[in-house]
């Protein structure tokens, strides 16, 4: 092989290693492109007024003014914190009930079925239910959010776990692993990637709690107040904004962070293609 080859390949592999990707790039352009400009056109003929469908430009302008009126921007800030709190709550429990799940066989059983039941409640039950114990105010919201992610994880840590291939397990106890050292040094790796995959997946069902909880339970700040407030108003230009603005905040968080710590974790342990 010639240096050349060999410098080429090295290459290759950073930019697929490093997510750089020219095709994908130009993929994403050409798609926004052709989406804006049908929008364009949809807009130019007049289907529905103005008000209810503006134009790209129109949205821009609204994007602006809530930019610089700070009204996006805090409530950006007061979303993401009410998840962050929320979520981190969620993992805490559901990861504790999910290793008792897994330490006790009989409550594992009958919890992941109480779990799964639960799971299905639409997160506006919970919002409507968190109003009369709590009140309009941050606690609502919280509880919104833990309890429309907590079981996912609690399912997911039961299942990961118990999942493991048992010839894992076997050889770990052959070399003298027991205990806490079979717990932390075989099962945990073992179980990391889909766990990784559930908290994705219950991620995805707090966000979608937390925007309909604010949109419900009305408190001052929030990305789902400015959808609330933009209905009144009859103002879809705010309206699109959230929307763009929730659209490129789950972009941003599946690829930059969940995406990212699934491919470390499957290089970490040779389950990469490109490991």
């Amino acid at each position: 092989m010639t240096t050349g080859t060999l410098t080429s390949n090295t290459s290759s592999s950073t930019r697929r290693n490093g997510r750089i990707d020219i095709s994908d790039i130009a993929n994403i352009t050409l798609f926004l492109a052709a989406f804006l400009g049908a929008w364009q056109l949809v807009f130019l003929l007049k289907f529905w007024p103005d008000f209810l469908l503006p134009s790209p430009a129109m949205v821009t302008g609204s994007i602006t003014k809530l930019i610089t009126n700070y009204s996006l921007l805090i409530s950006i800030g007061v979303t993401l914190g009410r998840l962050g709190a929320g979520f981190l709550i969620a993992i805490g429990i559901g990861g504790g009930v999910g290793l008792a799940m897994v330490r006790f066989p009989g409550f594992g059983k009958t919890m992941s079925s109480f779990a799964a039941g639960l799971l299905t409640f639409p997160s506006i039950t919970w919002a409507i239910f968190s109003i009369l114990p709590f009140g309009i105010n941050n606690t609502s919201i919280l509880f919104v959010v833990i309890m429309a992610s907590v079981f996912s994880i609690m399912i997911t840590t039961y299942g990961s776990i118990r999942n493991i291939p048992p010839i894992y397990l076997r050889a770990a106890r052959n070399m003298g692993a027991t205990g806490f050292t079979l717990f932390r040094h075989v099962m945990i790796p073992a179980a990391t990637p889909s766990l990784i995959i559930g908290i994705r997946q219950a991620w995805s069902f707090a966000w979608h709690a937390l925007i309909g909880a604010e949109i419900v339970i009305g408190t001052l700040y929030g990305l789902g107040h400015l959808l609330l407030v933009g209905e009144y108003f009859n103002d879809m230009g705010q309206i699109i904004t959230v929307m763009v603005t929730l659209f490129v905040i789950g972009v941003i968080f599946d690829r930059v962070l969940f995406l990212k710590l699934e491919d470390r974790v499957r290089t970490r342990w040779g389950l990469s293609q490109h490991s």
